[in-house]
């Protein structure tokens, strides 16, 4: 009886029954200070780290379009580029060996037609130096003189020379030649004259054939030659051949010349 009494004293007491309530539900402590500093935190170091992306792939995009931009673009000249000291120190210094403005380097050439207006005695099978024609030839750091094709540049230069022969009788059975050309020798010979060893003569080259003409027909003969010689400066050259009388007078049969091609 004394616990039905109590319990309902219990219940009409509605004080007590409040203030069991606020017991029983008092306010906990908030955390909300602190989990809005750690949220904030981890926005600013989210944001720090997006702000550090986006800035390298903008270095990244800047330095593909520089390239893109340097293989398309016109080549210009390396001095419109680069300084003049890198363009100085990009240059090849070997280069300046390799001036052509020595004369050991420079160029030389010659070819002489024969020369028309020129006789030789028939029946005179001896050999005789050829006159060539200066006017209507070509000579490069060469010159001519006394028949003699000297040298002015030295080095290695390539030799030739083309004589041709011809004989015909156009009148016929009637006007026999005096001359026998059943039996001619046409020899050609080159020779070389060198400064350092007292213009002393040297057969640099030779060629020829015997050959069997008939008096009564039109005859022809070439003989050419060439070689490469080393010559020095003041050097000469010259052609002699047999039989000349024969020599076929025309600036594309018979010619001499020498060509320079190295040190």
């Amino acid at each position: 009886m004394a616990a039905t009494h109590e319990y309902r004293t219990y219940l009409r007491n509605p004080v007590d029954m409040e203030a069991g309530q606020h017991r029983f539900h008092q306010p906990v402590p908030a955390s909300e200070p602190s989990s809005r500093s750690l949220l904030i935190g981890t926005l600013a170091v989210m944001g720090l780290l997006q702000v550090a992306s986006s800035m390298a792939i903008l270095l990244h995009l800047t330095g593909y379009l520089q390239e893109a931009d340097l293989s398309t673009a016109p080549h210009r000249p390396i001095e419109e580029v680069h300084p003049k000291p890198i363009v100085n120190a990009l240059k090849d210094t070997r280069k300046k060996g390799q001036c052509k403005h020595p004369k050991d380097r420079m160029l030389a050439s010659a070819h002489l037609p024969i020369k028309v207006n020129q006789g030789f005695p028939k029946k005179v099978e001896k050999a005789i130096v050829i006159e060539w024609d200066e006017v209507h030839g070509t000579l490069r750091n060469m010159s001519y003189q006394k028949r003699k094709l000297l040298v002015t540049v030295p080095g290695f230069y390539y030799v030739y020379a083309k004589t041709c022969f011809r004989y015909y009788n156009l009148g016929g059975l009637e006007e026999m030649p005096a001359v026998d050309v059943s039996n001619a020798q046409l020899i050609q010979y080159v020779y070389h004259e060198s400064f350092k060893q007292n213009s002393k003569a040297g057969l640099l080259m030779k060629t020829g054939s015997t050959m069997r003409w008939n008096n009564t027909s039109y005859n022809m003969y070439c003989a050419q030659q060439g070689r490469v010689v080393y010559l020095d400066k003041g050097d000469a050259l010259f052609v002699n051949v047999s039989n000349a009388w024969m020599l076929d007078k025309e600036a594309e049969g018979t010619y001499f010349g020498a060509i320079k091609f190295g040190n």
